[in-house]
Formats: C-alpha cells, sequence, structure tokens
C-alpha cells in the first residue's frame, strides 16, 4: 500500500511539473504571438468632396499619408486641393483652394476613431461678401472628432473611416464652411461637418 501511494505522489508530481512547463511555454508562445501580432507600416488616405447648386459647385481632394507604429495610431502630414466654379450676379468664374497640415488619428476596437486634424488652407473666395479676390488669404482649420473606424481583409489593406469633425477655429474664410450641417435657433451656423475618408496600407 505504501508502494501504491509513494507510485500516485510521484506521477502526479511529474504530470504537474510537465503541466508547469507546458503552461510556461503557451503563455511564452502567447506573448510571441502578440509582439508579432502587429507590424508597423505606412498608410495612404483620401477624403473627397463634391457639392453643386443652382449657383455653382466644388469638387475636391485631401490626401493623409500615416504612419502606423503601433495598432492604436496612424500621424502624419496632409495635403488638400480644392476646385471651385460660381455663377451668381450675372458672373462666372472659378478658383481653386489649396494647402496642407497635419493629422492624428485614434483607432480603437477595430470600430471606432477619434482624431484631430490642423491645415492651413489659401482661399482666394470671401464667404462675407461672395467675392473672389485676387489676393489669397490663409484659412487655418481644427478638426476634432470621432466616428466610424474599420479594416477589412485578412490583412487589412483598406479602411472606411467615417464621423462628424468640429471645426474648433472655425474661421471666416475656411473653405469648410459650405459644408456646414448644422444652424443654432438665430440661423447662424455650427461648424460641423462629415468626413469620410479611404486609407490604404502601403
Amino acid at each position: 500500500m505504501k508502494r501504491f501511494f509513494l507510485f500516485l505522489i510521484l506521477v502526479s508530481g511529474i504530470n504537474f511539473s510537465f503541466a508547469q512547463e507546458d503552461t510556461e511555454l503557451y503563455i511564452h508562445d502567447e506573448e510571441e504571438a502578440d509582439k508579432k501580432e502587429f507590424t508597423p507600416y505606412n498608410e495612404i488616405g483620401a477624403d473627397l468632396h463634391f457639392s453643386a447648386g443652382s449657383f455653382g459647385g466644388t469638387g475636391g481632394i485631401g490626401l493623409k499619408f500615416g504612419v502606423v507604429r503601433n495598432k492604436y495610431i496612424s500621424f502624419g502630414p496632409s495635403a488638400r486641393y480644392h476646385y471651385s466654379f460660381y455663377k451668381q450676379y450675372g458672373l462666372t468664374g472659378s478658383y481653386s483652394v489649396y494647402g496642407g497640415g497635419a493629422f492624428i488619428h485614434g483607432r480603437f476596437f477595430n470600430y471606432l476613431f477619434v482624431g484631430f486634424e490642423f491645415e492651413l488652407l489659401s482661399n482666394p473666395y470671401n464667404y462675407a461678401n461672395g467675392i473672389v479676390s485676387a489676393k489669397r488669404t490663409w484659412a487655418p482649420t481644427g478638426l476634432l472628432g470621432f466616428g466610424f473606424s474599420h479594416a477589412f481583409g485578412e490583412e487589412q489593406n483598406f479602411r472606411l473611416n467615417a464621423g462628424i469633425m468640429y471645426d474648433l477655429i472655425n474661421s471666416s474664410n475656411s473653405p469648410f464652411r459650405p459644408g456646414y450641417f448644422m444652424k443654432k435657433e438665430n440661423g447662424t451656423l455650427i461648424p460641423l461637418i462629415y468626413r469620410i475618408a479611404f486609407f490604404f496600407k502601403l
């Protein structure tokens, strides 16, 4: 009987030792997998804009070069170009808006983003009097917002962002002003715009 109990203790000890080694190996493998799970990469992003009406229209593109060094943050420089045409008061013409800046986006759970985008844009159009001036002015914009963000595909090579951005600066000459979609009771525009962007992994 004593030999039997000694045999059970010996077998239990061996099993515990192997189980502990297996657990340690499993944890080690998980840690290694976590380390290899994310590989830093760069991406190119674009948001498109188009609107038209009885008095003209505008179309443009904003480009972003994103540096992604962890799964939660993308940041980098941006550039923007808009082309607009108008027809009012018997006058017709066109003008362009261009400039650049920088952005930073936080991405969470592969479904949510929070971001800030700053751009300095050269704009000849005066929204106060509707006149295109020969002298350009620089309009700063500071968009803070959030929305849906999801990467598609097994390699997650394509990402869609769709959200609402609030212009903290709200410059009187901002080219985003025609896109403001909300008003206060007194008719004052609230500097909120929709923003849909596409990102492609490089």
